[in-house]
């Protein structure tokens, strides 16, 4: 995140590039990432599944066509079609995110009694908004803080926003920012959500979603963000 100027006052934040699931990179072969590899991974069976592959344990050069091309989606690296750690990951916390369903406070972690607040989730990725008891909008993907580069936890509020907001440490846009806590913000980035390790600290959200927050939040809203993401 770039310089906030605020009353004559300067805080510099951290921004969040973008990538979620900070997780261990399984061993892969050592191919040119180019190349599409014959080794099946130690994902091989649980990545067929979530693909729609014939689950056989066994890479065949459809297979890793089809992980290359999700790898690729994500920017998970290296992009050879390997069923590693990483690429399972992804999957596996997709199919957790979609299990929440329209139900994303039902853990009781975020406070209903605040009025209108942001959530964000971090062990699942998520973020919405909820009214008290009531769902605003979402819940939605997110991509927050990898190892080192954390979202800070705890209730927090908007205090800053800037639609064309740009980082002069990392020389990146970040439309449609909300600072929440020091450099932590919302806000858009162009890439997946899924793509790992994760941002330098900020909660990073596709244009559509940033845009959806930017019109139903403002300053002095409350921000709760719980939990804690893979990896960190």
């Amino acid at each position: 995140m770039g310089d906030i100027r605020r009353r004559g006052a300067v805080a510099l934040g951290l921004t969040g590039l973008m990538a979620p699931l900070a997780l261990a990179l399984g061993t892969a072969p050592a191919q040119a990432a180019t190349s599409c590899t014959t080794s099946a991974g130690p994902y091989q069976k649980q990545v067929e599944k979530f693909l729609g592959r014939p689950v056989d344990g066994r890479q065949s050069a459809t297979d890793c066509k089809a992980i290359k091309a999700f790898q690729t989606k994500h920017g998970i690296t290296p992009n050879i079609g390997y069923a590693g750690s990483v690429t399972w990951g992804v999957m596996d916390l997709m199919n957790k995110q979609k299990a929440v369903g329209n139900n994303p406070n039902r853990d009781h972690e975020c406070p209903t009694n605040k009025g209108r607040i942001a959530c964000v989730n971090l062990t699942l990725q998520l973020s919405w908004i909820q009214d008290g008891s009531r769902l605003v909008y979402g819940p939605v993907p997110v991509r927050t803080g990898r190892n080192g580069y954390e979202t800070r936890t705890g209730l927090k509020k908007i205090y800053w926003r800037d639609i064309d907001h740009v980082s002069s440490i990392y020389n990146v846009s970040m439309p449609y920012s909300q600072f929440f806590d020091g450099g932590q913000a919302f806000h858009s980035v162009g890439l997946s959500m899924w793509n790992p390790p994760g941002s330098h600290g900020c909660v990073n959200m596709t244009p559509a979603t940033a845009k959806k927050y930017w019109s139903l939040l403002k300053n002095g809203d409350d921000v709760f963000v719980y939990g804690r993401k893979p990896g960190t």
